[in-house]
């Protein structure tokens, strides 16, 4: 604090001015001022005037506590008033510092019964004692107002680093008594302590504090600490009287923390009839009309009527924190007279800084009575554990400077703020305004406390009734798709192609699932290539062990996702699996939309001068900004589901991998079996078909060995079938597939086999057609068939010279998988009554043509015959 400046002195009182004429009183060098009993002026100095800066002629007739002091509206002051009214008797005197002048005045005050032309008055004479600063810090923010700098902006978090739980300096209004918490040795006080004790007679600091305070609050302080419930924000209220002005109720409010005990005293109403102190009655009622509000906005408001009336200020309002921080006025009370409206204004969160929030979650209640006073300096031993003191849940810690001048800037005097605590965090405050000191004693503050813990805990039923009814209905949809996934081994159609999908969750509209590179999407979503690159995007932005990420101004952190902003400005994934392969993801589209603001919030914070960093706004008139980008934001819970149902996905995707190996594992033995099969296939077609060469051989050495010509040929025959199913045989194991014979290869090589038999004078003409795979049985048949005909024209188309040529055509039909086979000869070709039944050597009728009609009818073929000029047959099979 400054120097001392130095008054002309005073007559400490030696004046009678109930004898005085009011020309006279304006000689005095002290202010006279008189009222009557309703506290109304009915005498104001000259020197009252020039002291108070006050017109006389402005304040004559006029309450002096409601219109012309309100700060002085207190009980202090007001309160001395009134209760020397229902005494009878007053003369007091007492120091007050009247921090609304240009230049805040301590001065010394002397109140006392008198007369005024015949009139019962009380005289409020006031002797200047000295002209004070206004506090270094708040000269040093004026002096940057003075010089404000508005071409370089700064880094607002600035504001976050101003220590403002240390301010050194605490309201008017009270009393502080800082204690090492383990000895209860005072460490400091407040330098208005001559309140309630002499401060010098003996040093009070190193005094103990049970010579200072009542012995039965230090015996309730000392059974407390013992058990460890005096910290953290956990204080004790007392009432104490102190020896010398026993008829004065002070309330004491203690706790500790950082190591000190810090005791508050303030001087209480004697009466609840002097000030607006609310009855237990009132704030039970009040909570049970707020227990009835139905929705937000209805408790809200009426939050605000109740606490309006319980506090008498001019506006209160309800504001409501978003997820950024930035703030809303949702409801509003105010007076009628009172022309600006907060309401649906919005209000950037520099507004209230990170470390002011962070007070308010832990310290719940400010209550400023005058934003001009001048704050009381804390009085330590320099240095040391002494310093600086730590005024975290101090009740009238004083606000810094920044915040006052912020305040004034929005035409706020008196004012108060509450937290808002739902759920463990901070929801929002509720705010009074005043535009002239308001005070507001204690037992309302704490009534104003208990109404908006109430309001904080309606919040929070009519808050968790909505989620819970609408996380049931997504727990419901995510049953189903669960219970689908368990049922299911491909878990991207269990989620994107039944009845119930991915965009029956979360309001979105578009969804989607992404494994690897490829993208299965639904509803309105960007393209699939974009998906991929999103998910590839968070793949490489998440740090590790994160695994979902949400967004509703998805444009701002992805840019490559303005191109689709209309379906896609909300984005919401979670990843399945730790090597993130697999991603679940929803779109939410742009909400274009109008935001209101109290002031322009993308103006910067502009820098001060000197000691002060940066300048509170000045501007709070309404901003609308026009919004793109944005989705509606998705909450936490959701975010917290959509990890749960990756979970589940999970399962499946770790099932079906499992699976997945099984199978090739599986595969893999099947493919060795077979392989296996195959060369054992092949080794025995390999000895079939010598068997059968072997069985063919010796027929042709018997044949040899007949005389008879009927059994030579009948073993001719027999050897020439038997061939023909080792030719087979023989393909086969030459073949890449042991089920399958390429039948133009087997039925040249049968045919060029026959021929040879045959002997000279015998020759085939092919055609075939190579790699016309058939199936072994058809090659078989059609092998055997083959063989008669050939062998037939050999025997019955022979030229008188002995020789006979034979034509054999195989090729494919239009038919899938048919073939064609064709054996013509140049005889003179078959009879017209060649197929009916004759002796046992007619052409038709024998073996040779039974065992053809046989294999015609196992691989459902059909046979065409017609004379051209020789026999000609044609197999269709």
């Amino acid at each position: 604090m400054p120097p001392s400046e130095p008054l002309t002195e005073s007559r400490e009182g030696g004046d009678d001015l109930n004898s005085l004429a009011p020309d006279e009183l304006d000689r005095l060098d002290a202010g006279v001022i008189a009222l009557d009993a309703a506290g109304t002026i009915v005498a104001f100095s000259e020197g009252a005037s020039s002291l108070l800066k006050l017109p006389r002629d402005a304040v004559l007739g006029r309450d002096y506590f409601r219109d012309v002091m309100p700060v002085a509206n207190v009980p202090a002051i007001r309160g001395r008033f009134q209760s020397g009214a229902r005494r009878g008797a007053l003369d007091e005197r007492f120091e007050y510092v009247f921090g609304r002048l240009p230049q805040p005045l301590r001065a010394q005050v002397r109140m006392q019964h008198g007369q005024f032309n015949g009139s019962p008055v009380t005289w409020l004479r006031i002797d200047p004692l000295e002209v004070q600063g206004i506090g270094a810090k708040r000269e040093a923010v004026i002096s940057a107002i003075s010089r404000r700098v508005r071409a370089e902006p700064v880094d607002p978090s600035l504001c976050e680093r101003e220590p403002i739980h240390i301010p050194g300096s605490i309201q008017p209004n009270a009393v502080l008594l800082a204690a090492d918490a383990a000895t209860l040795l005072v460490t400091a006080f407040s330098a208005n302590v001559a309140e309630i004790v002499e401060p010098t007679d003996p040093p009070l600091l190193g005094r103990p504090l049970s010579n200072v305070l009542p012995v039965p609050f230090m015996d309730t302080v000392r059974a407390r600490l013992g058990s460890g419930t005096l910290d953290e924000g956990r204080s004790i209220r007392r009432r104490l009287n102190f020896a010398g002005q026993p008829e004065v109720n002070y309330l004491a409010v203690a706790h500790v923390h950082a190591g000190r005990l810090i005791v508050e005293i303030e001087r209480e109403p004697d009466i609840a009839d002097d000030f607006r102190l609310a009855s237990q009655i009132d704030t039970e009622l009040a909570v049970a009309r707020l227990r009835a509000a139905e929705t937000l906005a209805g408790a809200a408001r009426l939050a605000a009527l109740e606490i309006r009336g319980l506090t008498g200020f001019e506006a209160v309002l309800v504001y409501r924190f978003d997820s950024d921080w930035n703030g809303e006025a949702i409801a509003e009370d105010k007076s009628p007279d009172w022309s600006r409206s907060l309401l649906g204004l919005h209000f950037p969160a520099s507004d209230i800084p990170a470390q002011a929030r962070a007070l308010y979650t832990k310290a719940k209640s400010r209550f400023v009575i005058d934003r001009d006073a001048v704050p009381v300096a804390l009085v330590g031993a320099p240095g040391g554990a002494n310093a600086p003191i730590d005024l975290t849940f101090a009740q009238h810690r004083s606000l810094a400077p920044i915040h006052l001048e912020y305040q004034r800037n929005l035409g706020v005097n008196g004012s108060m703020s509450i937290s808002i605590m739902v759920d463990g965090r901070l929801w929002g405050l509720m705010i009074g305004h005043h535009r002239r000191p308001h005070y507001v004693p204690p037992e309302t503050r704490a009534a104003a406390t208990v109404l908006t813990d109430a309001f904080a805990m309606r919040v929070q039923e009519i808050e968790s009734r909505r989620l819970w009814a609408e996380r049931q209905a997504h727990l419901d949809v995510e049953g189903r798709l669960v219970r689908s996934l368990t049922r299911s081994d491909d878990f991207v159609a269990a989620l994107t192609g039944g009845v119930t999908t991915l965009l029956n969750l979360f309001d979105a509209t578009g969804a989607g699932i992404v494994s690897g590179d490829r993208a299965t999407l639904i509803g309105r979503t960007p393209p699939p290539e974009a998906v991929v690159a999103l998910a590839g995007w968070l793949r490489d932005t998440l740090p590790t062990g994160e695994t979902r990420f949400a967004s509703s101004t998805f444009t701002t952190v992805y840019p490559e996702a303005a191109a689709y902003r209309e379906v896609a400005s909300g984005v919401l994934a979670a990843f399945v699996d730790e090597g993130r392969e697999t991603l679940l993801v929803w779109f939410r589209p742009e909400m274009p939309s109008t935001v209101t603001w109290g002031g322009d919030p993308r103006k910067p914070v502009l820098a001060g001068s000197g000691s002060v960093a940066v300048l509170p706004r000045r501007s709070f008139e309404r901003w609308v900004e026009e919004r793109t980008g944005h989705a509606n934001p998705w909450a936490e819970w959701q975010a917290n589901l959509a990890s749960s149902l990756a979970e589940a996905v999970e399962g499946v995707v770790l099932r079906q991998r499992r699976k997945i190996d099984e199978l090739t594992g599986l595969l893999a033995e099947k493919e060795r079996l077979l392989s296996q099969k195959d060369l054992l296939t092949r080794e025995i077609d390999h000895r079939v078909k010598n068997s059968l060469q072997i069985v063919s051989a010796f027929l042709q050495m018997q044949r040899r060995q007949i005389a008879d010509a009927a059994a030579r040929q009948a073993f001719a025959e027999t050897s020439a079938r038997v061939m023909s199913v080792a030719r087979v045989h023989d393909s086969l194991y030459q073949a890449d597939r042991v089920d399958e014979v390429d039948l133009g290869v087997t039925i040249e090589s049968l045919c060029k086999d026959l021929a040879g038999l045959a002997g000279d004078g015998h020759s085939v003409d092919l055609t075939v057609e190579r790699g016309m795979m058939v199936p072994y049985r058809k090659a078989v048949a059609l092998s055997l068939i083959a063989t008669e005909l050939v062998t037939n024209a050999f025997k019955y188309a022979s030229t008188p010279t002995g020789g006979g040529r034979v034509e054999v055509t195989v090729s494919a039909t239009d038919g899938e998988g048919g073939v064609q086979l064709k054996v013509c000869d140049d005889g003179r070709g078959l009879p017209d009554d060649w197929a009916e039944p004759r002796t046992s050597s007619a052409q038709g009728s024998g073996l040779g043509m039974k065992l053809i009609r046989a294999m015609l009818d196992q691989i459902n073929a059909r046979l065409d015959v017609v004379n051209n000029p020789g026999a000609c047959f044609t197999i269709t099979a």
